[in-house]
């Protein structure tokens, strides 16, 4: 018997990419299955919060991450129509006092090709498509479309929000689609825009919001914008869309939005999916991690983050634990069910808060926001102190939590 422990993850996004360089660093054999012919990631940005960038900076990525980054400002609250700033929560200089780390922007894709960057090439098998997995005593085995399969001492689905891993363990269950539709867009400048500000700016209007921040160093702003939709179900990043009809959806909005909408060349969209939280990810030699474990909105920027965290932590226990699967499982979950399910249910919160229908519903919350942010700016806006205050890497496998 081998005194290595072996685990094999399923899906080679961020929060899959994550866990393998974690596990590799902690001298635990891995092997990556990725259905798609290569790495790659969808061309859109992501806020990389504090609770994530400690992470990043424990598995040696500071160099990396400081290269690709854009440090924002602040985090702005802005009326849809007039640009009133409604808040306002200062993060440069600010986030490394409060919370021990900065707060980044970066685009996807440049994340997703650090944390990958010096994996084993022959770690990672590409068009590889899970169909299955296999509980076999004290291990677990993976099946694959082509007829092959892969027994480990874990399987990770890493496999996203309709996750393969996740329907064998607990059976098919579409996952909720939220009324809710996005689309994204980078839009790439020579120069820095006087029509975008240094900050992450949330525009919030009625049934609808836009956030807009700048992503590889300031050379692109990455455009978020949810709206509201009862017949959008489909939840693929990669629909087209098109530049006149994100004009069309948001139009009557500022200038200075328009101005950048009208910049745009690709433009995508997708409904917004979420499923409640679980009471467990784990059965036998088989967990779950990121979406496929806690699919949530994006209205707290965490979906991301929550994979790196995971990946930090499931790392972590394993190396603690050796070959008890079953304690290295308990400890994951006891440290992380609570904490993505209070993200989940709190990203489904601040998307009603957002999108606040009449006139008076708005100006209740804009005041509210106001004098907040007279005493404390970081208990004012989006409200995520708590969020960014979280260290993964504080994470102790011997002090076992249980699982909510």
């Amino acid at each position: 018997m081998s005194n290595t422990t072996r685990v094999g993850i399923i899906g080679g996004g961020i929060g899959g990419v994550a866990l393998a360089r974690a596990l590799l660093r902690a001298g635990i054999e891995v092997r990556l299955f990725e259905k798609a012919a290569a790495f790659g990631e969808v061309g859109a940005g992501i806020q990389m919060t504090p609770n994530a960038v400690k992470v990043l900076l424990a598995l040696g990525l500071k160099d990396g991450l400081e290269k690709i980054a854009f440090l924002p400002q602040a985090l702005v609250g802005r009326n849809w129509k007039t640009a009133q700033e409604n808040f306002r929560t200062p993060l440069a200089g600010e986030c490394p006092r409060l919370y021990g780390a900065p707060f980044y922007h970066v685009h996807r894709a440049d994340l997703h090709a650090l944390l990958a960057s010096d994996l084993p090439a022959d770690i990672t098998q590409f068009n590889t498509g899970c169909v299955g997995v296999e509980q076999r005593g004290n291990k677990a085995a993976a099946i694959f479309d082509d007829g092959t399969e892969y027994e480990a001492d874990l399987i990770v689905g890493a496999d996203g929000v309709r996750s393969t891993v996740r329907g064998a363990l607990f059976g098919a269950e579409a996952p909720n689609f939220t009324g809710k539709m996005c689309y994204r867009a980078v839009v790439p400048f020579d120069k820095m825009p006087d029509f975008v500000s240094p900050d992450s700016s949330f525009w919030m209007g009625p049934r609808a919001h836009v956030v807009t921040y700048y992503v590889r160093c300031g050379a692109a702003v990455n455009i978020v914008a949810v709206t509201e939709s009862s017949n959008w179900v489909e939840e693929s990043w990669s629909v087209p869309s098109s530049r006149e009809e994100l004009l069309g959806v948001f139009s009557g909005w500022h200038p200075n939005l328009v101005k950048l909408f009208e910049r745009t060349d690709s433009v995508f969209k997708w409904g917004l999916f979420d499923r409640d939280p679980m009471t467990g990810w784990s059965k036998g030699h088989v967990t779950l991690l990121g979406d496929a474990a806690h699919p949530m909105l994006p209205f707290l920027s965490q979906g991301a983050a929550m994979a790196i965290e995971d990946a930090f932590v499931l790392g972590r226990a394993l190396a603690a634990k050796g070959h008890d699967i079953p304690a290295a499982l308990k400890a994951y979950e006891g440290e992380r069910l609570p904490r993505t399910s209070r993200v989940q249910l709190e990203s489904r919160e601040r998307g009603k808060t957002y999108h606040k229908r009449s006139r008076l519903a708005q100006f209740k919350r804009d005041l509210s926001y106001k004098i907040k942010g007279l005493f404390n700016p970081h208990a004012s806006g989006i409200q995520a102190s708590w969020v960014y205050a979280y260290n993964a890497t504080d994470f102790d496998p011997d002090r076992v939590k249980t699982a909510a």
